[in-house]
């Protein structure tokens, strides 16, 4: 990757730039590797850390979008099913199929109302019943029947249902069953793309914690908030990739718009055995009474749920509200009314903010999640064009940065090399298919690298095939387990440093891991974590404390 101090510079040194795009989420990162593999040179840099945004928290969803079809948004559920079935192929390290039930308190609801918000009309969204739900999900079927990845939908009795799910509210009168996917570690997919695109054009550069300080004439002012110092850099064309953001960055440089109504959604991640055996290998997809769809299901050995959907001005200011976990916690016993969460079993809460498109519904629901793309030509006194993300969500990343790349390569006059439809994504090259191929996989790994059979299958689920790179160069002296964390060694801690841009102590617990997600940022686990990043980065003891201590603010917070 090289040091930090060493892009800064180059950066310094290189100062013209055919495409500079602000904002490292999701989709930023998606249109800088679709960029750099037709080989256009890119600059992308963020105000904090890589993913740091409404791409690392979300509800970890890969889906189709079945409540789309409610705002009649076709075209957006045919696409994010395309983009499922292509996150399924080209990341199988981190995205997965995933069995999906909705209960069923109805059979007829919603056959009056649903015709009616598909016509636009001014109606309250919710009231799904059986039938509803069933036409929905046979355009699901429908639409994924030439390239189906996963089984088709079916309707279980009410009988059957109370047995397959112990505690299920006993009103139901049915339950449907459909397939969609889940990402376990979308912040790793998003650095792996990184790395992909430097491979794939070594020119391309990428720097967290780089900020947009103001633009005139060909220029725009960055800001590295290691050092708080300033280049100027000259692109060709700007991209403003920062979701929820975008106005926000807009105004950095100069411009005045309102593309973003965002809205912030929050997520709980519980500890609660009962609830963790009642939904065995299934996610609980539900609507609440105000018609908010909730979800609650397994992720390694906790649960997640969520989610809230509530407008927001200004993005940087959302937390995970106190009235936000008594609703969470409402929705639920809607479902299962016998199931009772404490407090105490809340380890971990986030929030995150959709980049939705300003809108003047009431209902947060009915605002679309489709995406597109505003641009505002050069004037007097900027030269460059500024191309704006507006709207996307995690599945469809790759769809509008592809349609991104295209304006811009025009704009550029340069031609498009190569489609990522069937590219894949880090550790998902090579994936094994199956369980036999995943332990031939390990057993070679093993036995070419000294390491541990358990060790190397821990490696293969958290990296990938990616983990083979680090096996080939582990310290047998650095694969001592941590004594907080012991599914991790230094030698992992150390490299994760060394290659994926960590910064701060909260970049390794919260993006470059799972740590902070399931509840294992204890005192113990940051102070044993600061020691090793410490040592990587050159951290004084005043340093430190302070990295501990603004992570233990932000799992708390």
């Amino acid at each position: 990757m090289g040091k930090r101090e060493d892009i800064w510079q180059d950066i310094k040194e290189t100062s013209q730039v055919p495409v500079l795009i602000v904002g490292g989420g999701i989709n930023g990162i998606g249109l800088f590797r679709e960029l750099a593999l037709q080989g256009v040179d890119c600059l992308l840099v963020d105000k904090s850390d890589f993913v740091a945004g409404a791409s690392s928290k979300s509800s970890r969803m890969i889906h189709g979008g079945l409540r789309y079809l409610e705002n009649g948004e076709f075209k957006l559920v045919k696409e994010s099913l395309r983009e499922r079935n292509l996150l399924l192929e080209n990341a199988a390290h981190y995205v997965s199929p995933l069995k999906t039930t909705i209960p069923l308190f109805s059979w007829f609801a919603g056959l009056v109302k649903s015709p009616l918000v598909l016509m636009r009309l001014p109606v309250k969204p919710g009231g799904r019943g059986a039938l509803v739900a069933k036409m929905g999900l046979w355009f699901y079927d429908f639409v994924t029947r030439k390239n189906r990845r996963t089984p088709r939908h079916f309707l279980t009795s009410k009988r059957d249902s109370l047995w397959e799910i112990p505690g299920l509210n006993p009103g139901v009168v049915a339950t449907v069953t459909y397939w969609d996917a889940w990402v376990t570690q979308a912040e790793r997919m998003c650095l792996e793309m990184i790395h992909d695109a430097r491979a794939g054009n070594p020119n391309c550069r990428a720097l967290n914690y780089v900020s947009v300080a103001g633009a005139e004439g060909e220029t725009v002012r960055l800001e590295n908030a290691a050092n708080g110092e300033c280049v100027l850099v000259t692109p060709q064309i700007v991209v403003n990739a920062t979701g929820a953001w975008v106005d926000h960055a807009n105004a950095a440089l100069g411009l005045k718009t309102r593309f973003m109504g965002p809205t912030k959604g929050s997520h709980l991640v519980v500890d609660c055995p009962a609830l963790y055996e009642a939904l065995g290998d299934r996610m609980v997809y539900y609507e609440h009474q105000d018609g908010r769809v909730c979800i609650v299901f397994r992720f390694m050995d906790k649960v997640i749920m969520g989610s809230t959907d509530i407008r927001v001005d200004d993005p940087d200011s959302v937390t995970c509200s106190e009235d936000e976990i008594a609703y969470m916690m409402t929705t639920l016993r809607g479902v299962f009314p016998e199931l009772e969460i404490s407090r105490d079993q809340i380890v971990y809460k986030y929030c995150g903010v959709r980049p939705l498109p300003l809108a003047e519904d009431d209902v947060t629901s009915k605002i679309s999640r489709d995406h597109s793309i505003e641009t505002i030509e050069p004037d007097e006194n900027r030269a460059f064009p500024v191309l704006c993300l507006v709207g996307g969500k995690l599945t469809t990343f790759r769809a509008l940065a592809e349609q991104a790349a295209d304006q811009v390569l025009l704009r550029l006059g340069v031609k498009r090399t190569c489609s990522t439809e069937h590219v894949p994504i880090g550790g998902g090259r090579g994936f094994p298919a199956d369980e036999t191929e995943a332990a031939a996989w390990i057993a070679r790994v093993s036995s070419e690298s000294g390491l541990d059979r358990d060790r190397v299958a821990v490696l293969l689920c958290r990296y990938g095939t990616s983990a083979e790179e680090y096996t080939r160069h582990a310290d047998p002296n650095a694969e001592a387990s941590l004594k907080s964390l012991p599914d991790y060694t230094v030698g992992e801690i150390e490299h994760l440093v060394a290659h994926d841009y960590v910064e701060h102590l909260t970049d390794l617990i919260c993006r470059r891991s799972l740590i902070a997600l399931l509840g294992q940022a204890s005192a113990d686990a940051l102070a044993e974590l600061a020691e090793i990043v410490g040592n990587c980065l050159d951290w004084d003891p005043t340093r430190r404390e302070r990295e501990i201590a603004l992570a233990l603010t932000e799992v708390q917070t």
